[in-house]
Formats: structure tokens, C-alpha cells, sequence
């Protein structure tokens, strides 16, 4: 016998939509099976009840027979050989109906009885196992909603683990069910064939044994074929029973796994995540707007195709399009106090999908996913390659730290370059070879994500007669130049990271330190960044906090020394400053901020600003002359 269609067991716990879409083409044949065995079994029954009419009633039975081939099984594969033999069975049947006599005891035991067990004990066995597993799943989603609602902070802990109990339990009933329910289903292919031409072969032999012209019309070819349905009929047993232990097996393997496959977030305190994967799919919460204030939540199941992000609601045939990732970035956020939030944002700086995941290591791994698939990592020949030597890479060349005081000491290059190098404190573009990374920057640099606030604010903050003008304007003397500056531009800006460096001879000392800051931010998870106020003037560039106006850095614009936009992502600009050391010596920092507008806006502003700085120097010693 052919092969027939089988649910995998193994797919039971994801409980993907593709294999519900493949479990309702088995519910659908079940439906299907239900309703030919019942017009079958009414068939079967006229023949038992009509020994008056027993012509009209062999004749319906033949035509029964003949339905099966137009029943359209979802699941037909390898039923040509039992549509072969209901053909003949119909035919014998044609035969046989001018001769028949009812033999209410015989019909009832080889040809009533098989069908009527087969629908009220297979049949309703499936129908009563779908009803179990459709409370157990809904029960389960019941469980999972209460623990997406869990919150991020304050947590209460016996309730945290009720929840967590009571999702594992829903999550065992479910996996149980629908293991029983497969089971089941695939078992029911087995026996649809043989509850199909079992009680015709009980209806044959009654025919043979108790007509008296039986052995005139039944030749010994028709014994051999109906020796050979017979044969049929046990190698189909015989499989069935083989395949029941086997699937017995399994489920009983598959219930035998550790108590983490159930437990969402079971280990919080280090996870084991994969930071190489070029693809991800799983079930996670989309946060969805349903009014100016108001949102919901929906559980979905997304994946990742090539450098789309794909989700398919349960029940679809195939994923839609959600976000296209090429280029994107990808943050944790805090989103109404929900726990495992990241956001997706497009290249363009717009905010795009908010997502929710159900572990610390699903959202993590979410996470160096995009980030992964945003580098389009999955054009290249071996991507999962090409992948990890990226993450070992960045790992290699970058230490995050978190203050300047583990800067402070940390060893930093510093340079005695003559003024003479930096003609006019500007740019001088260079032809030369572009160096090697190690020649811009030291292996090893620690970098810092933080700002940390010079004295001026340290004094502001505790000087107790200052009074904090509420307009935001400031009576600090600090930086008088604000009053007479011929340039004032501001610009909003977001720190990403700075780090020190061995030379200030050309751009791509700028463009070294992005790789490494934006790299350095996606290995160690640092998704949060510091918004402050650039305000570039003709004498210095200022950091203001935006909220109390508070200047948190301010370097001279005679230090700054280089200053360029990312080639690629416009909205990436960074500084070289020259600061000089308590040794004597001097030091040489790059600055990487995120701006809402092109870098190269802030840095024309910059350039313009030193311009006036050497018009004024011109027109100073014009006047002393």
C-alpha cells in the first residue's frame, strides 16, 4: 500500500501556523470521512431492514460505492487501489441484486456492525479529542496573555509564580491533547481503508454462503480477488499497529522533556543566546494602536525571510510582509511597563513596529537577529559564516565601559603634534592610502556610552543661591560668548559613544570609530541613548540637557581638529578634539553622536564657525598692525 499523509508529533509543542494549516486539511478529511461513513452506514442499513426491498436497496449500495472516488478526500493520496476495489465491489454487487436475500443476522455481524464501530468509536474519538484540544489551546492562550501582562518592575513573586505555573501546566495539557489528537488523525488514515472495504468483504462472503446460486456466480477469481482484499486489509492492519507503537514512542518521548521547554523565561539569569542567527521565527507580542491613547496586544507568529520580517496569523496559509529590514536598527525599549520590548526602526529614522517577546533570551536573540539581517549578512555566500566572524570580531576589538573614571584609567595615546600640522585648525584632504584600523585606533581602546558632567555643572547644581530660571535661560557666566557670537545653530543630537585615538591626519579615523561604537552597541545589548541639545557657535560646540538647559560638555572649536558625516548613514556625525593632559602632553578623542538631521548640516555649521574664528584673527592682527 501506498504512503499515506502524516501529522508530525515533533510539531506538536510549537503549535506553528503551518502546522495548523496542515492539521485542519486532516480535520477536513475527518469531516469529509464523517459524512461518506454516515451515508455509507445508511446505505449498509436499507440493505439490513429492506428484505422486501432488497433490489432498490443493493442497487443504492452500489451507487454508494461508486461516491467514494467524487468525495474529494483532502488526504486521497493512496486510495486508488481501494476506489479500484469498490468498483468491483459495485459491480458484484449489480449481480448479486436480483438474487439477494436477507440474512438479517449474517448482514448485521460482517457488513452493519464494522462501519457502526468504526463512526462511533474512531469517528468519535476525533471529534472528542478536537473539542479537548480546542479548550486545551484556548486555555493556553488564556495563560500566555496573563503572562505577557506580567509587569517589568514591582513584580509580585507569588503571583509571577502562579502565572508561570499555570502557564506551563496550560502549556502541558495543550501538548498532551494535541499529541493524542495527532495520534489520533493519523491513525484514522489507517482505518478509514480498512473501515471502507472490511464490511463489503463480511458482505461478499454472506453473499457466497448463503445464496444458493452463490457458487454458480462466484467463480474462482473472484475468491482469489477477495483473498487479496483480505490480504489488503491485514498488511493495512498490520501498519496501522506498527505506526500506533511507534507514535505511542514518541509521544511518550516527547512528554519526557525537562521542565524548561514549558517554563517561558526559565533561565532568566543567564540565558544561552545564539548572537549569529540570520534567521529567527517564533511567537511574539505586536503592539497594535487602536486609538489616540489606547492600544492592544496580539500574539502572532513571525519570521524572518531573507530580509523581510514575515507574520502569519494562526489559521493563514502564508506569512505577510511586516517590516522590511535592510538597513533598519533595532532597540529595547520600555513600552507600558511591559517586560522583553524591542522596536524596530526604519532607515529613515521613522518608528516602526513595537514588539514583545516572551524571554530575556528570545529577545535578545530577536534582536542580534535584525541586527544580523539588517547588515544584509544573508546575501553572501555563507552568511551564518560570514555572521559569526563579524560578532568575534567586533567582540575582539571593543570593552565597553560606563564612566570616564574606568577611562581615566585606561592608558590613553596622546601626541605632540606641532601646530603646524593643522593648517588654520581645518581639514586638509589627503590622497594617501587609507591606514589600517589599528593605525587610527588602538586594539583594545575602552569606549564610553555616557556623558559625564563637567564642574560648571557640578557648581550650578550646588550653589544654593542660584536660582533655575523656569524660561530656560541661564545666569551662568561660564560661556559668555552666547551673547556676541556671530553663530548660534542648534541641533538635536544623541550620544553614541567616544573612544580615543592615535591621530587627527585624516576622516576615516571618524569613520573607524563609528564601526567600532555602533558595533561595540550591538554585541553588549546598549540600546539607550543620551538626547542633549548641539549648540554649535563660533568659539565652541556645547551639549545641553534639553529638559534643564544644563551644559553637559563644551569643547572649544579650537579643538576640534576634524569633523565628518558617515558616508552611508548621513544622520551619523562625529569630532576629533585635541585636549591637552595634566602630563604636559595631549590626548585625542573622537565624539559619535546620531542627529535628527544630516551630519552634514552640523558639520558645515562647524566649518563655518571656524571660518569666523580666522576672520576674526585675520581682522585682530590687521588691527594691531
Amino acid at each position: 500500500m501506498p504512503a499515506v499523509d502524516k501529522l508530525l508529533l515533533e510539531e506538536a509543542l510549537q503549535d506553528s501556523p503551518q502546522t495548523r494549516s496542515l492539521l485542519s486539511v486532516f480535520e477536513e478529511d475527518a469531516g469529509t470521512l464523517t459524512d461518506y461513513t454516515n451515508q455509507l452506514l445508511q446505505a449498509m442499513q436499507r440493505v439490513y431492514g429492506a428484505q422486501n426491498e432488497m433490489c432498490l436497496a443493493t442497487q443504492q449500495l452500489s451507487k454508494q460505492l461508486l461516491a467514494y472516488e467524487k468525495q474529494n478526500f483532502a488526504l486521497g493520496k493512496g486510495d486508488e487501489e481501494v476506489i479500484s476495489t469498490l468498483h468491483y465491489f459495485s459491480k458484484v454487487v449489480d449481480e448479486l441484486n436480483v438474487l439477494h436475500t436477507e440474512l438479517a443476522k449474517q448482514l448485521a455481524d460482517t457488513m452493519v456492525l464494522p462501519i457502526i464501530q468504526f463512526r462511533e468509536k474512531d469517528l468519535t474519538e476525533v471529534s472528542t479529542l478536537k473539542d479537548l484540544f480546542g479548550l486545551a489551546s484556548n486555555e493556553h492562550d488564556l495563560s500566555m496573555a496573563k503572562y505577557s501582562r506580567l509587569p517589568k518592575k514591582k513584580e509580585n513573586e507569588k503571583v509571577k509564580t502562579e502565572i508561570v505555573k499555570e502557564v506551563a501546566a496550560a502549556r502541558r495539557k495543550q501538548h498532551l491533547s494535541s499529541l493524542q489528537y495527532y495520534c489520533a488523525l493519523n491513525a484514522l488514515q489507517y482505518r478509514k481503508r480498512v473501515a471502507m472495504m472490511e464490511p463489503m468483504l463480511g458482505f461478499a462472503h454472506g453473499q457466497i454462503n448463503f445464496f444458493k446460486k452463490g457458487a454458480e456466480m462466484f467463480s474462482q477469481s473472484m475468491d482469489s480477488f477477495l483473498a487479496s482484499v483480505a490480504d489488503m486489509v491485514q498488511s493495512i492492519q498490520v501498519e496501522l499497529e506498527a505506526e500506533a507503537e511507534k507514535m505511542q514512542a514518541s509521544q511518550q518521548e516527547l512528554l519526557s522533556l525537562e521542565e524548561a521547554v514549558y517554563t517561558p523565561d526559565f533561565d532568566v539569569a543567564a540565558p544561552q543566546i545564539n548572537r549569529n542567527l540570520i534567521q529567527k521565527a517564533g511567537y511574539l507580542n505586536l503592539r497594535n494602536k487602536t486609538g489616540l491613547v489606547t492600544t492592544t496586544w496580539e500574539r502572532l507568529y513571525f519570521f524572518t525571510q531573507g530580509g523581510n520580517l514575515m507574520c502569519q496569523p494562526r489559521g493563514a496559509v502564508a506569512g505577510g510582509l511586516i517590516q522590511d529590514l535592510d538597513n533598519c536598527s533595532v532597540m529595547a525599549v520600555d513600552c507600558e511597563d511591559r517586560r522583553y520590548c524591542f522596536q524596530i526602526t526604519t532607515p529613515n529614522g521613522k518608528a516602526g513596529i513595537i514588539l514583545q517577546a516572551e524571554s530575556r533570551k528570545e529577545n535578545e536573540e530577536w534582536i542580534c537577529a535584525i541586527n544580523n539581517i539588517s547588515r544584509q549578512i544573508y546575501l553572501t555566500d555563507n552568511p551564518e559564516a560570514v555572521a559569526i566572524k563579524l560578532n568575534q570580531t567586533a567582540l575582539q576589538a571593543v570593552t565597553p565601559i560606563t564612566s570616564f573614571a574606568k577611562k581615566q584609567e585606561s592608558p590613553c595615546p596622546s601626541q605632540n603634534m606641532k601646530n603646524s600640522e593643522v593648517e588654520n585648525d581645518k581639514i586638509v584632504p589627503k590622497a594617501a592610502v587609507i591606514p589600517e584600523a589599528e593605525q587610527l585606533i588602538a586594539p583594545g581602546t575602552p569606549i564610553q556610552f555616557d556623558i559625564v558632567l563637567p564642574a560648571t555643572e557640578f557648581l550650578d547644581q550646588n550653589r544654593g543661591s542660584r536660582r533655575i530660571n523656569p524660561f530656560g535661560e541661564t545666569e551662568d557666566e561660564t560661556f559668555p560668548e552666547t551673547e556676541d557670537s556671530l553663530l548660534q545653530q542648534m541641533f538635536i543630537v544623541r550620544f553614541l559613544g567616544s573612544m580615543a585615538v592615535k591621530t587627527d591626519n585624516t576622516t576615516e579615523v571618524i569613520y573607524e570609530a563609528m564601526r567600532q561604537v555602533l558595533a561595540a552597541r550591538a554585541i553588549h545589548n546598549i540600546f539607550r541613548m543620551t538626547e542633549s541639545h548641539l549648540m554649535v557657535t563660533s568659539q565652541a560646540l556645547r551639549l545641553i540637557d534639553p529638559q534643564t538647559q544644563v551644559t553637559r560638555a563644551n569643547f572649544e572649536l579650537t579643538s576640534v581638529t576634524q569633523f565628518a558625516a558617515h558616508q552611508e548613514n548621513k544622520r551619523l556625525v562625529g569630532f576629533v578634539v585635541r585636549m591637552p593632559e595634566s602630563t604636559g602632553g595631549e590626548s585625542l578623542s573622537t565624539y559619535v553622536f546620531e542627529s535628527n538631521s544630516e551630519g552634514e548640516k552640523i558639520c558645515y555649521a562647524i566649518n563655518l564657525g571656524k571660518e569666523i574664528i580666522e576672520v576674526q584673527k585675520a581682522h585682530h592682527l590687521v588691527s594691531e598692525c
